[in-house]
């Protein structure tokens, strides 16, 4: 029997080559998937301060993929000590959105139960082991289960969920795997400060470029994964501020190494920080980068679990370590050694040094590097107005050209928004102290 070529160009044939080698690997495997209308999705929107504007836009878009709502179960992790208006607020969107999905459920977390600390991770491990208890008394299987923690800020797109379920069922190893999207930072992009803006489309672009190595892919941020995966290792940690990380690094030790995460090809929109007002987004902001960078506390104990850990290679053991503790490192010292590593020789040179060959290059190493950098940044800037969302007003020439030139901030930005809030996350944990989580400040409406 002849096989009949795909229509379309390059990218349909390559799309169908892809589908027929996944199955080819389902089928040696005999790892075949539930049918797509078994599989049930819980979706996990953990709240403290987020008004009901900002919970409303995410509701919203899970309402696009109409497929799936009979069986999506919505579960909003409310802190007990949330503002009296923000609960209020929750449960007002309760009674509007319950109706139109399979189950809506508020959990409030209580604050301060015994071996928790105030972070996300304690939140969204209560509320997920009540919606366990949902899932039991309807004899809903927790392997045909995939839960989605999302920010609340996130807003999914009308083909999310037909891509995180296709994603699981062409996965051999799904009950073994966590599935990322690509988080960019598009909600309000418009409607605050330029140095906010230039750092959020750098993180959305790093973030991109992450999902292209699936052997060194760590979950970040918004993140799915088989919901007896979650179970049998034993949830989120309820005691670290980096949850969305830990989480893999508990799985990939629990399962000895058989651990992955798959990326898939599809954007989840979020918010940048926005905090009212210049300054106090500048605050915001810092504070939100020292808590990313706060995930340098998985690094001991990741190795540590390594050293009990018997079962996974060392070849692997080494290549994630190494990947971890350099991904911090490069962090926090790659700025200022781009800014200020030129300015040395001429600073602190003894004569002895000034009439050497390495003195004499210095400067043109130091112009090389900075202009390879340039067109680096010139990439990205033009990349950056393809990609980013339309303005509501018109987007004239001139505010193009306005938009451009705020990339010209990038050598401050990289000091003070990356390296320092870095630095300071590496020595708190160094000197023992511990760094509570915050959540960050995500407001609509434009700055005044």
């Amino acid at each position: 029997m002849r096989r009949e070529k795909p229509a379309g160009g390059i990218g349909a044939r390559l799309s169908a080559w892809s589908l027929r080698k996944d199955l080819e690997e389902i089928r040696r495997r005999n790892a075949f998937p539930p049918p797509s209308d078994e599989i049930y999705h819980i979706i996990l929107i953990p709240v403290i301060k987020e008004s009901r504007e900002v919970l409303e836009g995410s509701l919203e878009g899970l309402l696009q993929n109409r497929e799936f709502l009979n069986r999506m179960l919505v579960v909003v992790a409310l802190e007990s000590r949330a503002e009296a208006s923000i609960k209020s607020g929750v449960r007002e969107l309760k009674e509007r959105y319950a109706s139109q999905f399979f189950g809506f459920q508020v959990v409030e977390h209580p604050d301060g139960m015994p071996g928790e600390s105030r972070v996300k991770g304690a939140n969204i491990s209560f509320a997920a082991k009540v919606a366990g208890e949902f899932l039991r008394k309807r004899n809903i299987n927790f392997e045909n289960v995939i839960i989605s923690c999302l920010d609340a800020d996130t807003i999914v797109g009308a083909d999310y969920f037909s891509c995180l379920t296709y994603a699981f069922m062409v996965c051999p190893d799904r009950h073994r795997a966590s599935f990322q999207p690509i988080p960019v930072y598009h909600n309000n992009i418009w409607e605050v400060p330029g140095f906010a803006r230039v750092v959020e489309t750098g993180s959305s672009f790093f973030q991109l470029v992450e999902t292209t190595n699936p052997e060194k892919l760590v979950t970040f941020s918004s993140h799915s994964m088989s919901f007896k995966a979650l179970v049998d290792v034993g949830y989120w940690p309820p005691d670290m501020v980096s949850d969305d990380s830990s989480i893999f690094w508990k799985a990939y030790i629990h399962f000895d190494g058989d651990y992955r995460v798959v990326p898939i090809p599809v954007t989840v929109s979020m918010d940048v920080v926005n905090s009212g007002s210049w300054w106090r987004t500048c605050v915001s902001l810092y504070e939100q980068k020292r808590r990313w960078a706060w995930g340098v506390e998985n690094f001991p104990l990741v190795i540590r679990g390594f050293l009990k850990n018997g079962k996974i290679s060392l070849f692997d053991k080494c290549r994630h370590a190494f990947k971890l503790l350099e991904g911090h490192v490069t962090w926090a010292a790659m700025p200022f050694l781009l800014t200020f590593a030129g300015w040395f020789p001429a600073i602190l040179a003894g004569k002895e040094f000034s009439g050497t060959v390495l003195y004499f290059n210095a400067g043109r190493v130091t112009q090389t590097i900075f202009g390879l950098s340039s067109l680096v940044v010139i990439g990205t800037v033009i990349f950056s107005m393809w990609l980013l969302p339309p303005k509501r007003k018109r987007f004239n020439l001139f505010w193009t050209f306005v938009h451009s030139l705020e990339w010209l901030l990038v050598p401050v930005i990289l000091i003070f928004f990356s390296a320092l809030p870095a630095l300071d996350a590496q020595t708190r944990l160094m000197m023992g102290k511990r760094l509570s989580f915050m959540s960050s400040d995500k407001k609509r409406g434009r700055l005044p």
